[in-house]
């Protein structure tokens, strides 16, 4: 109640146009090995390499930090949706196009964070791989253990998982490489969040 917004001169569309771009968010969603974190490498990699601004919060590596205190029942997974989707709303504020590489598998939690967004550019990309692919590939041997029972309230195994409804880009892992995924992202910022005068 005693708590108020502090307004600022400087808005987050100067410090966008400072950058000469425009500043969004990208919401990468799916199952633990679908490729997340390496598609939004590659599109954090080539926006860097065009002279864009961006930064990538990992799930994984928010789990080392922010993160730490929240294990992975539902109310946790809740938790840390919420605080990286405020913390992706800071940085885009900043005037960075932020790539958030979050398994998030609840839709309500997903639309909770675009709210938060607030007016900024935010796009759900559902980085779809089926399930017996993602534990085929099981990068981290974690899909082995899950099913041993050594992990517990794992995201397609005993926790569920919600996929979007109505993504703004849908990739299809199972049947597109790394490369191409990373372009159809890149073209959907082309299309929905351009460079001010085109560049």
């Amino acid at each position: 109640m005693n708590v108020r917004w502090q307004p600022f001169e400087v808005s987050g569309r100067l410090r966008a146009d400072l950058k000469r771009q425009q500043a969004c968010i990208l919401w990468f969603t799916g199952l633990s090995g679908a490729g997340k974190s390496t598609v939004a490498d590659l599109v954090e990699t080539r926006l860097t390499h065009e002279g864009r601004h961006a930064y990538i919060l990992d799930g994984d590596n928010l789990r080392h930090g922010l993160n730490r205190d929240l294990g992975f029942t539902d109310a946790d997974r809740v938790e840390n949706m919420r605080r990286t989707a405020e913390t992706a709303r800071l940085l885009a504020d900043a005037g960075l196009i932020v790539l958030v590489s979050l398994i998030s598998p609840f839709r309500r939690e997903r639309a909770l964070a675009r709210t938060i967004a607030n007016g900024i550019p935010f796009f759900e990309v559902h980085v779809d791989a089926p399930l017996a692919e993602c534990e085929r590939r099981d990068p981290k041997g974690l899909y082995r253990k899950a099913r041993s029972g050594a992990i517990r309230h794992f995201t397609g195994i005993d926790s569920a998982y919600e996929a979007p409804e109505t993504p703004d880009l849908r990739l299809d892992t199972a049947a597109t490489r790394p490369g191409e995924a990373a372009e159809q992202v890149l073209a959907l910022l082309a299309r929905r969040a351009p460079c001010p005068g085109g560049a």
